[in-house]
């Protein structure tokens, strides 16, 4: 079967869009790119990925829609050819992930819509793209109305710890208070305050000088847009333990993450 799928490409390779996982992200942008009239080429865990390299050695774009605990391994795995092409969506992301692997300039989206099973995506405020495929990413979302808006490098690192901080926050707060980032903002906001803190310490070590006010202007700008977004989920236990590690390893004190940690029974990562 494999065999057949390559041979199918082999005519299609200037117009072809690799996805890296077909998950319900990866299914999304995979649509996209159909709708938009490009052939997609989706890597499953079957797939031999020199041999698709050798069938499809340019293709607009490779777009990595793995999960942000198996970016390492994917961006490890990625065929020389489609370096100059990737395309990076996933959560906690920041420049110094994709740095260490040699990318210098991958095309970056920040997404802010959800695709879960059984729903239709759903968009909660414009994502912001920046790389060499921002043009090409933008075009195939618009068919699924999704809104992009294409940023600048420095605007790039902020967007991206201003997700990073909603999605920490909300995650790690919500273990304590439940409910949704309406609820959250509204009745727990101390909590959620020292929270963000702590996590805009970790991410200033991370990625440089932020702008703290703005970046939790914008977190409340996300939680005033979907306020009935639940806080946490099954990845909350993995990113309290993330952060606590990056922390730890950083010399950054988190007396409230460590209360959180210690209430819910997370073991930092070392």
């Amino acid at each position: 079967m494999m065999a057949r799928q390559l041979a199918s490409v082999r005519a299609m390779k200037p117009h072809t869009a690799v996805v890296v996982g077909m998950g319900e992200m990866g299914s999304v942008f995979a649509r996209g790119f159909l709708k938009s009239g490009h052939q997609v080429f989706p890597v499953l865990r079957s797939t031999d990925l020199g041999d698709a390299a050798a069938s499809i050695p340019d293709p607009i774009v490779a777009v990595v829609a793995v999960g942000e605990a198996d970016l390492d391994d994917s961006l490890d795995s990625t065929p020389q050819p489609w370096r100059d092409d990737l395309v990076l969506l996933q959560n906690e992301l920041l420049p110094r992930d994709w740095q260490r692997h040699g990318l210098e300039n991958p095309t970056v989206i920040v997404v802010w819509f959800e695709k879960k099973k059984g729903m239709d995506t759903k968009v909660i405020i414009p994502s912001p793209v920046h790389g060499p495929a921002s043009a090409e990413i933008s075009a195939a979302l618009a068919t699924l109305d999704i809104p992009t808006i294409e940023v600048d490098a420095a605007q790039l690192v902020h967007e991206l710890v201003r997700k990073n901080l909603y999605i920490l926050t909300a995650n790690i707060a919500g273990l304590d208070s439940g409910g949704t980032v309406a609820e959250l903002w509204a009745e727990h906001r101390d909590l959620a305050a020292k929270v963000a803190h702590e996590i805009l310490d970790i991410q200033a070590r991370l990625a440089g000088p932020l702008d703290r006010d703005a970046l939790v202007d914008g977190m409340v700008e996300a939680f005033d847009a979907d306020p009935d977004h639940g806080t946490t989920g099954r990845s909350a236990p993995a990113r309290l333990a993330r952060a606590i590690g990056h922390a730890r390893q950083l010399g950054i004190e988190t007396p409230t993450l460590d209360d959180i940690a210690s209430r819910h029974g997370v073991t930092p990562d070392a």
